[in-house]
């Protein structure tokens, strides 16, 4: 049984159709960053995908793997040492597109054009398209005690997350804007070394169970801290693309899921 964005979305408190709330949301996410749309979906679909989660997390694939802040190769004319090549640890379970179930409330979040438009409006995108591999476009992720996603430069442009379940201590998203100017070819490796050597103030986003957050990456650095305690942190990554047919190459598929 499919539902309506109106059953999944508390338009009341986030009309997504309206231009001024639009604007007031990219003003916000263009200023910090990041946007938190608090309490986005109603309490009972924030359950509902919980307890798919919770069904589904015997099918996730965990990764545990050392990555540099760029997730990218390194590069010898560094040092080991060096921000550009300094090894950082990262864990975590993920389950994708094709497991979510097909009547679940994400894939109609997902696929819905009011969402969709209103993304578009506040991204400044012309268009938002699903990936074209079967895996890529909505995955779920388990944090148990101990996982933890290390220090990192997303490459997209932008990341769309909704947590589910927060643990009992521990899982704190954190970021520090814009460390380096990629666009520019500026690195700022001594900015991202104060990052990694704990000499920067980190701000600490405030995410609770329900709650859409719009961040820009690519600029700034940002961790999830390990999980403590038993109960398993979940979060969904909304992911899309501006152009169609876009995959996931298949080399990074078997990295985060092992199997294409």
């Amino acid at each position: 049984m499919t539902q309506a964005i109106e059953q999944i979305v508390n338009l009341q408190t986030h009309p997504l159709h309206e231009k001024l709330f639009r604007q007031d949301c990219k003003k916000i996410l263009d200023t910090e960053g990041v946007l938190v749309l608090k309490n986005f979906l109603f309490d009972s679909m924030v359950a509902d995908i919980c307890r798919e989660g919770v069904q589904q997390k015997h099918l996730a694939y965990y990764t545990e793997r050392q990555h540099n802040i760029y997730l990218a190769p390194p590069d010898d004319s560094f040092s080991e040492t060096h921000p550009r090549n300094r090894l950082i640890h990262s864990s975590k379970g993920c389950i994708t597109s094709d497991q979510i179930p097909k009547n679940s409330a994400l894939v109609e979040l997902y696929n819905s054009p009011e969402f969709k438009n209103f993304l578009c409006a506040v991204l400044n995108e012309k268009e938002l398209h699903e990936y074209a591999d079967p895996l890529s476009s909505i995955n779920l992720h388990y944090a148990s005690e101990g996982q933890e996603l290390g220090w990192h430069f997303d490459n997209s442009s932008f990341a769309i997350t909704l947590l589910l379940q927060k643990p009992e201590a521990g899982g704190e998203f954190q970021f520090v804007k814009d460390v380096r100017n990629a666009d520019a070819g500026n690195m700022n490796y001594s900015n991202a070394e104060k990052v990694l050597d704990g000499e920067t103030a980190v701000t600490s986003l405030a995410m609770n169970p329900g709650d859409l957050v719009l961040f820009r990456g690519r600029n700034s650095m940002h961790r999830v801290t390990p999980t403590i305690g038993e109960t398993t942190r979940m979060l969904v990554v909304l992911a899309y693309n501006s152009e169609p047919g876009i995959a996931l190459s298949e080399s990074a598929r078997m990295t985060f899921y092992g199997r294409v």
